[in-house]
């Protein structure tokens, strides 16, 4: 993907962008889409900027972009609610042309007059007779890629694994997938660059694609149920990720003749490939075709709706409590409305203690507290998954879900 550059659109182009940006291939960032909601706010705050009660109280007059920010530590730097992105474009909507892209070395600048606050950008000491900081370039027509150093909204490693590894199924789903049944020389773990063998259910071979050279699968095991903590009905199965493996052969059959004369068909399995291995494999265990590489735009926001959600597991933790930056699992999914991108509040519960002062000695519960922030990344019909963003103290199985305002 390329992009053509004047040097009069450029001067205005490189600023402020923090809607969204692309999970790792900042080039693909001229595709995302922008909602009607998030150009509605952004027109909306454009035109009289932001209350100064949204800022943080020490927000500062600028900043300048590094490498290794993100879009949400950014955004929190000068919001006290770094959900509310489309507010930040806003205030610089005249100067944003791709509201996707930032990049390192451009500087914020926070314009606060008549009690309202708006951001300007710059990014270098000359000036263009506006007075704002300008990029000097040569006057002609120039064509290139996108910079693969655009910023992301979370640092990738974060969240890059969970895009493909958990996978949510129903009570029959993983047992109906294609299984390894054997190894070679009877071996009975296998890891990356062994070959096994592997079969479909009855009246769905394992074949191949004429149309592709190698079919790719995903290997899991072990499907945990979750259970809702408050109904304790299963919301769904989570499989483990194992691994992944190439299909090099299809499966088959072949005619043979015993002693007797007797000629039989006999089933030959697929062969595969062990061409990834996050622990070790062996037979039994369940294969699931790779999907498609898709890229998703993270763009922070409330729900619209009230969210009344609790926390079901931490995902590839034995323990109950979970710490920032890693993943839960939500007993909310998109039959409950939930979308990538929606941050939600965790609450802390309340103690629950008997009241001294009162002759009577009744039992009380405390008020929950808010606790930190989560901000839900990929969904399934009765379960997402969430990345928790900040917190004040740990976070465990069934804390509540709210939403942020």
């Amino acid at each position: 993907m390329a992009k053509h550059m004047m040097h009069s659109h450029f001067a205005k182009l490189a600023g402020v962008a923090l809607a969204c940006s692309l999970l790792g291939v900042a080039a693909q960032a001229q595709n995302f889409p922008i909602t009607q909601q998030q150009r509605d706010t952004a027109k909306q705050v454009a035109e009289s900027g932001v209350p100064l009660s949204e800022l943080k109280a020490d927000a500062p007059a600028s900043y300048t972009v590094k490498t290794g920010d993100t879009l949400w530590a950014i955004s929190g730097i000068f919001l006290k609610t770094p959900w509310r992105w489309p507010e930040l474009w806003g205030m610089n909507l005249n100067e944003i042309k791709n509201p996707h892209l930032i990049y390192p070395g451009q500087t914020l600048f926070l314009d606060t007059n008549n009690g309202r606050a708006r951001l300007r950008m710059g990014a270098s000491d000359g000036a263009d007779g506006s007075g704002l900081p300008t990029v000097k370039l040569s006057p002609h027509t120039r064509m290139e890629g996108l910079p693969g150093n655009a910023l992301v909204t979370l640092k990738n490693q974060l969240i890059e694994p969970f895009l493909t590894e958990p996978i949510i199924v129903d009570e029959t789903g993983l047992n109906a997938a294609p299984r390894i049944v054997a190894a070679q020389d009877s071996r009975v773990l296998l890891t990356r660059g062994d070959r096994a063998y592997a079969r479909g259910n009855a009246g769905d071979p394992l074949m191949d694609e004429p149309s592709k050279k190698l079919k790719a699968f995903r290997l899991f095991r072990n499907a945990t149920p979750l259970k809702d903590p408050v109904t304790g009905v299963v919301l769904g199965y989570e499989a483990q990720y194992i691994g992944k493996a190439t299909l090099a052969r299809g499966e088959g059959s072949q005619n043979s003749t015993n002693a007797k004369g007797e000629v039989r068909s006999e089933i030959v399995p697929a062969t595969i490939d062990i061409v990834d291995a996050k622990e070790e494999i062996r037979v039994g265990d369940r294969m699931l075709p790779e999907p498609p590489q898709t890229f998703q735009s993270y763009v922070p926001h409330a729900p619209a709706g009230p969210v009344d959600a609790r926390i079901v597991s931490v995902y590839g933790s034995a323990v109950v409590n979970a710490a920032q930056n890693q993943v839960v699992a939500i007993n909310k999914g998109t039959q409950d409305g939930m979308e990538t991108g929606h941050v939600l509040a965790i609450l802390k519960d309340g103690n629950r203690l008997i009241d001294k002062t009162d002759a009577t000695k009744p039992q009380i519960k405390l008020p929950d507290e808010r606790n930190g922030l989560l901000m839900v990344f990929r969904t399934f019909d009765r379960v997402s998954y969430a990345l928790i963003l900040d917190i004040t103290s740990g976070v465990k199985v069934g804390d509540h879900l709210v939403n942020p305002n």
